[in-house]
């Protein structure tokens, strides 16, 4: 006995020290939360059927046409219109010659298709129905749009993606466009909506396909999404009868119980078919449940109850429209019974068509013999044929015509689809946690993080982060690496990324349950799930969480959406369609404040033809093709969202590097109106000039030359008699037109630390040389616009003279840093590598060496590449920024850069009289022929141009900004300006005005 006890002992130290001795840590699991359901409710009262709502009406000419056809059939006929069988596009022509005999010599009513692609499975529908005496019904189960089965087709999101929708109207619209495209394929079945409510979060089989846990949510929405479909003249079938939604087992393998008690199933689960049935469902697809309550039969499936499908499904509920089984090749049915004798028990149970039997002609000797045995009558037979020739006739099928093929795929993937889905998820995305408003993310002069978890792609995501600011991936192997890494940063976004496939595993794993803990504890944190939202469960705690966001898919769209919600340039509007846990309830779902940045959608969505803005792309060829450029970055928004973005081209005609939507381009005098300018603005703004105000006390250094009166209206309205320019380069140069090394060294040292080019460093002092060539400059005889260079490089001089501070520092401090343009800059390679920037030119006059990453202007490079008039590198994204910031009038982000009256001051053209369009600053469109734009924007519109083959235009009255970028100087600008002489801007710009769908 004493033996025993040591023995024991011993055993419990031991599994305490292998215990304590572990080393893996693991993370704290969440408990996931069972809804709870009001069973207080009293039960839903049907209309009368003559108050039914009905989307396809009797006629004396349907009754007729069923009627003939009907008397026509032999009893053969007649039985074979009750299959409803499986075809593939995807499979061989073994397959395809079996689906053709089981019409031909079984003369079966109709083909449920699965997977294959949509050109082939509409060459087969063709097939097939050439094949058949009277057309047969086409359906498809297609809950999320064709690409549930079909390859090279349109994705919408899931049911609860769909249920965090509250705009009813969008639902609408996904089921007239999933209408469309099943009406395109030739089939008049879509086997939706799911009429599901899953209430078990465990649910194997639903999940995802239910729009929620709420009866009242899932049953406005399936109303919606029917009223789409069947609006469009397709059938919608509602499923799975009575309700699926609170089963543990999945039906495709195993019979699920669902145990409750009638009045709950008539409170929850029937709750929606009841509604469904008075707006007009045409059919029913029963479910093969084991649901004690309603057939007393022990796992006796209610696919084939006749006290389910007939007693209480017709009788008691009333609905007489079609009713489908569920497949009959599943477990949950073929378990059950042979094939055949459950096809046979699905129809005596009262059903009109069995979906997908494993053997029609064994189905069929079934149903004869129990006809010649008296089990079945004529009565029961023509009930449910005649039933299906009545919608095959509202289908159209009396009149049947061969899909035609041509178009197809443009006409399943059309664009506008796109329109739609921007719409979805800026409606579903939910932020479910906002402690100190941490979203959006106001200050963009902060450091941000983003970190992956999750093992799908994240590309769009962060790609359209940085759109907004600068985020800086980070990862490691290790998580305390991985922290120390991230300490350096004010806010982490972590996203989660899962597969967009539905049957993939959605989960974090323990680890990365581990990594969020920690992450969560030592950073300020923003997670955004892009995954279903029972995968939050897990979670024990949210409290060092300070921001969740629910974007419920992980496609492009839903990415873009949800960084566009971050930085605040949607609100949130979703609401959870199911319970995470007991603090994110159903229902539950906080707004967020909008801020005015730029957002991104589809162009229809802004009143704007994508078909015409395709047109662009031919422009942007014919520049490539033509020398005029290598490269093209071309960017259009409207109304505050990007709809067109796009490179083309390479940075140099020998086609090694191919142009990027981030690379940046030396924008030449767009730098006026992107660095310049708006600090002059911001000057004004303050009182510390006036359009009055005198060159000489601007900058008393004009005190005593021909300048000092010169206005500051004048200045801006290049109205001022200058010059307009000076080769100021040309005086440095030595005797062999090479750089002086009177005035340049080939090494930054003292007195020498402005940078023209590589090895190539001018003389400090020489700014002040290009000041005094200006100052002694002759004026011009006549009064008249004279565009000049001289402008800005007197405005950097007295700005930096008022403020103490460079142009460079006064555009990242006062602008870029707020804006996000944290792409925009002067000397480029100080931040940027040589690759991402397209080189501007083959300097053979000047510098004599290729020109990349360093200011193409020669005086701008003379000042050390920081000049008022040029210097500036960008793309298509950030000058986008600024000037919607105009357009906005000083307003950007809920930052006010400057009043709105000073935008319209600066934005007014006060010499048009006298034939001189410039506003103070911007340019405006011409007053007669030639000018700037394509003479068909607004005269409130405004931009400027520049010599590397560069514009950005902007228009209020249409709300258009419109931003091109080249490097049309590129390989020498010696040559004609093809691009500006081909009219390559102009002409982009008139497509961008034809594209207005809303003038």
């Amino acid at each position: 006995m004493k033996k025993i006890i040591k023995l024991v002992f011993l055993l419990i130290i031991l599994t305490f020290v292998t215990n304590c001795g572990s080393s893996k840590v693991v993370a704290p699991v969440g408990k996931i939360l069972k809804p709870e359901l009001n069973l207080d409710d009293e039960v839903y009262v049907s209309v009368s059927k003559s108050n039914r709502k009905n989307f396809f009406k009797d006629s004396p000419e349907e009754t007729k046409w069923v009627d003939s056809i009907y008397n026509q059939f032999t009893f053969e006929e007649k039985v074979g219109q009750l299959f409803m069988i499986a075809a593939y596009s995807n499979k061989d022509s073994v397959h395809t010659n079996a689906v053709e005999k089981l019409i031909t010599q079984n003369k079966v009513g109709g083909l449920i298709f699965f997977q294959g692609g949509p050109m082939r499975q509409a060459n087969l529908t063709n097939r097939f129905q050439a094949k058949s005496k009277v057309p047969l019904f086409i359906g498809i189960d297609a809950e999320w749009g064709l690409s549930m089965r079909l390859d090279s087709t349109y994705k919408y999101p899931w049911n609860t993606t769909l249920g965090a929708i509250k705009d009813l109207r969008l639902i609408e619209k996904v089921g007239a466009n999933m209408a469309q495209e099943t009406k395109r394929i030739g089939a008049q079945f879509n086997f939706v909506p799911v009429l599901d409510i899953n209430t078990n979060p465990k649910n194997p089989i639903i999940g995802h396909r239910s729009f929620g846990e709420d009866k009242m949510n899932v049953t406005e929405h399936a109303i919606a999404l029917m009223k789409g479909v069947q609006g469009q003249g397709i059938f919608c079938t509602g499923k799975h009868f009575p309700g699926h939604g609170d089963t543990a087992l999945d039906s495709h393998y195993a019979l699920p119980l669902v145990s409750f008690s009638k009045d709950r199933l008539e409170k929850v689960e029937l709750y929606p078919y009841k509604r469904m049935f008075d707006e007009g469902l045409v059919s029913v697809m029963v479910a093969h449940l084991n649901v004690p309550s309603l057939e007393p039969k022990e796992n006796f499936p209610t696919s084939v109850s006749y006290n389910v499908v007939t007693d209480l499904l017709q009788g008691e509920l009333g609905f007489d429209g079609l009713i489908f089984t569920d497949a009959l090749n599943m477990k949950a049915a073929s378990k059950f019974m042979k094939p055949g004798d459950i096809d046979l028990e699905a129809f005596m149970a009262g059903n009109d068509i069995l979906l997908f039997p494993e053997n029609v002609p064994l189905a069929i000797l079934k149903i004869t013999e129990a006809f010649n045995n008296g089990l079945i009558t004529d009565e029961r037979l023509a009930k449910s044929v005649k039933k299906i020739l009545h919608y095959k006739f509202k289908a159209g099928l009396n009149k049947y015509q061969p899909i035609d093929t041509k178009n197809l795929a443009n006409d399943l993937n059309g664009t506008f689809k796109d329109a739609l889905q921007y719409q979805l998820y800026e409606h579903a995305t939910t932020v479910l946690k906002n402690e100190n408003s941490i979203l959006p993310i106001k200050n963009l002069d902060q450091k941000i993080a983003y970190v992956k978890l999750g093992d799908d792609t994240n590309s769009s995501f962060v790609a359209t982060l940085k759109k907004y600011t600068e985020v800086t991936e980070v990862s490691d192997t290790n998580i305390d690496s991985l922290n120390v890494k991230l300490k350096n940063y004010n806010t982490v976004i972590v996203g989660f990324h899962k597969s967009d496939r539905a049957w993939k595993k959605h989960d974090f794993t323990e680890t990365e349950l581990l990594w969020l803990q920690e992450i969560a504890k030592k950073n300020v944190v923003i997670l955004d799930a892009f995954t279903k939202p029972y995968s939050l469960s897990p979670i024990t705690s949210f409290t060092d969480i300070e921001g969740v966001i629910m974007s419920y898919q992980n496609g492009d769209i839903a990415q873009e959406v949800s960084a566009e919600l971050i930085f605040g340039a949607i609100e949130s509007q979703g609401k959870l369609p199911v319970s995470i846990n007991e603090e994110f309830k159903d229902g539950f779902g906080l707004t967020t404040t909008k801020l005015n940045r730029l957002g991104f959608t589809a162009p229809e969505n802004v009143g704007m033809s994508p078909k015409v803005l395709s047109k662009i792309d031919a422009l942007a060829k014919k520049a490539i093709d033509g020398k005029m450029t290598p490269g093209v970055q071309v960017l259009v928004a409207r109304r505050g969202k990007v709809i067109f973005q796009k490179s083309y081209g390479y940075h140099t005609y020998d086609n090694q590097m191919k142009v990027q939507n981030s690379d940046i381009y030396d924008v030449a005098s767009v730098t006026k109106m992107v660095s310049t300018l708006p600090n002059v603005m911001q000057q004004y703004d303050k009182g510390k000039v006036t359009l009055d105000s005198k060159l000489g006390e601007m900058l008393p250094f004009f005190n005593g030359t021909n300048k000092q009166d010169i206005t500051f209206k004048d200045l801006l309205s290049h109205y001022a008699r200058l010059q307009a320019w000076i080769p100021f380069y040309k005086s440095t140069l030595d005797a062999e037109k090479c750089p002086s090394d009177k005035y340049y060294s080939l090494y930054s040292k003292q007195g020498f630390t402005n940078q023209v080019c590589e090895n190539l460093y001018i003389r400090n002092d020489y700014q002040d040389s290009i000041m005094k060539q200006i100052a002694d400059s002759k004026l011009l005889d006549k009064k008249e616009y004279k565009y000049s260079d001289f402008t800005f490089i007197i405005l950097k001089e007295y700005l930096e003279k008022a403020t103490g501070k460079t142009i460079d520092e006064l555009s990242t401090i006062n602008f870029y840093k707020t804006l996000g343009m944290n792409n925009t800059m002067y000397n480029p390679l100080r931040k940027f590598d040589v690759s991402v920037i397209p080189p501007s030119e083959n300097d053979t006059y000047f510098r004599n060496t290729t020109v990349q990453g360093y200011v193409h202007d020669m005086a701008a490079a003379m000042q050390g590449g920081v000049a008022g008039h040029a210097g500036i590198f960008s793309n298509t994204m950030d000058i986008a920024k600024m000037m919607q910031m105009y357009l906005q009038k000083g307003n950007y982000g809920e930052h006010q850069y400057f009043s709105p009256s000073t935008f319209d001051t600066f934005n007014t053209c006060y010499f048009c009289a006298e034939g001189n369009r410039r506003g103070l600053g911007f340019d405006k469109p011409q007053l007669g022929k030639e000018g700037p734009t394509c003479g068909c924007v607004s005269m409130s519109s405004f931009g400027h141009t520049g010599f590397t083959g560069t514009m950005a235009w902007a228009d209020p009255e249409t709300e258009i900004v419109y931003v091109f970028l080249s490097n049309r100087t590129y390989p020498g600008n010696t040559e004609v300006n093809k691009l500006s002489k081909e009219n390559i801007r102009e002409d982009i710009q008139k497509v961008i005005q034809e594209a207005i769908l809303d003038k």
